[in-house]
């Protein structure tokens, strides 16, 4: 689990991917396309990382500032 301010994110392992999960992802704008996994739910979001997946790093990156901006916005 990653914490800032809250929960930021927690990654599993699983035979066939490395899924990472976000506590708040549907509250998350995801312009690249990054959420491919637990979209049905009402509050997290998921990215399923398979072997051999080309990753967006900068997008990635994006989603954690911006998961972490949420959790301090919601601190205060």
């Amino acid at each position: 689990m990653w914490y800032h301010d809250g929960m930021i994110c927690t990654g599993e392992t699983y035979k066939s991917a490395v899924k990472v999960t976000f506590a708040k992802g549907t509250s998350l704008e995801d312009p690249s396309g990054l959420f491919n996994s637990s979209l049905e739910g009402n509050t997290r979001r998921a990215i399923d990382f398979h072997e051999g997946d080309d990753i967006d790093e900068d997008a990635f990156k994006t989603l954690i500032r911006a998961a972490v901006a949420l959790n301090r916005s919601s601190a205060r």
